[in-house]
Parts: C-alpha cells; structure tokens; sequence
C-alpha cells in the first residue's frame, strides 16, 4: 500500500490515545506522524513523545514534532516540522543534522523558494479547505500546486479540511502526501481506524 497520509495528532492526548495509534498506523497508509501540541511544558511533551515513538517505530513512520526543534534530537524523533513564525530556519537546520524539516508556506511561492533555499525536506501548503483544527488557517488553492509540481523537486504536503472526498483532487494536482487530522481524530461517523481506511 502506498504511503500517502501525513498524520497530525489531536490537540488533546488522553492515555487512550496510543492504542488507537497503534489501530490507525497498522492499516499501513501512514507515512509521517506529527506531534503538534501547543503550550505544553517540556518534561509533559518528552513523556508523550516517548510513547509515541514506540507506535511509530513498530509501523515505520516518520515521527515528527511540531515547532520545538530544539528538542525534536532529545526526543530522538525523525524531524521536524515548523510554521513561518517558528524561530529560524537557518538555525533550526543547523540544529536538524540529519534529521527531517518541513515547512508551511501557506499559499506562496515565496516562502516555498525560501523554504528550498533553507535545505526543507518537504514543503506544506494549505488550507485548502476549511479546517477544524484552524479555522483562522490562510487559503491556498489549487494554483500553486500546479506551480509546484513544476518548480519544486521536494515532496509537497497539503494541509487544511483534507478529507475522503477532495484528497484526490490535491494529490492528481501535485501533492504527493495528505496531511489529516480531525477527519481522523474528531470524526462524528467513523471511528479513527475505520477513518484512516479511506485513504488508499
């Protein structure tokens, strides 16, 4: 099975959490998995984190954490993934030897060449659609996907209201990976690994 998801945690972690991981990362379709929790204090996070490394070790996902760069090498995660205002980028490199970065950069072309520029690994646009878990996020549309797949040799992630019934449309434009989230986590209907199951 292709790889195609890129998986972002809910904003809450109970102690439920890393067995229904466990549940969705066993259907195999699930290339990265992204820690993104905000305000949380260290010593919370390296606890959570170490958790979760165990899931996605035993399923070969790529483990990232989102924002805190600095500690994504004292977690010993795969990379990590930052937003425009996330310190820099020239550092947070610096800091990532060996080790994954990804970058958002909205809708712009700008940012995606500067992001290049910065040695990203990937490169994340969005929102595409409305989305739950940022409802204020900036639009991004089709266009620049289509730029993209001609000027950028990096894979191209889409963020933003992805769901079962607009995923394929990004990813025959350009995108080679889905970001998820609260279609997975906060589903009314399905369950998350009866969710995740959608996306082949």
């Amino acid at each position: 099975m292709k790889k195609l998801v890129y998986l972002i945690s809910p904003n809450k972690i109970d102690h439920n959490f890393f067995a229904s991981l466990d549940k969705v990362l066993s259907f195999k379709n699930v290339k990265f998995f992204q820690l993104r929790l905000k305000n949380i204090n260290q010593k919370r996070l390296l606890k959570i984190s170490k958790k979760i490394k165990k899931v996605t070790a035993k399923h070969k996902v790529k483990f990232i954490i989102n924002d805190y760069f600095i500690l994504t090498s004292k977690i010993k995660a795969d990379g990590c993934h930052m937003g425009q205002l996330d310190g820099s980028l020239k550092i947070a490199r610096k800091k990532l030897k060996g080790k994954i970065l990804g970058i958002t950069c909205h809708n712009s072309k700008i940012l995606a060449l500067n992001a290049i520029k910065n040695k990203a690994d990937y490169i994340a646009f969005g929102s595409f659609f409305k989305s739950r878990l940022k409802p204020s996020a900036k639009k991004a549309n089709l266009n620049i996907l289509r730029w993209a797949k001609k000027n950028v040799k990096k894979p191209i992630v889409v963020i933003g209201g992805v769901n079962n019934m607009n995923y394929k449309k990004l990813l025959n434009t350009g995108a080679k990976y889905i970001a998820l989230s609260s279609f997975i986590w906060d589903n009314p209907k399905l369950k998350p690994e009866q969710a995740i199951r959608k996306f082949k």
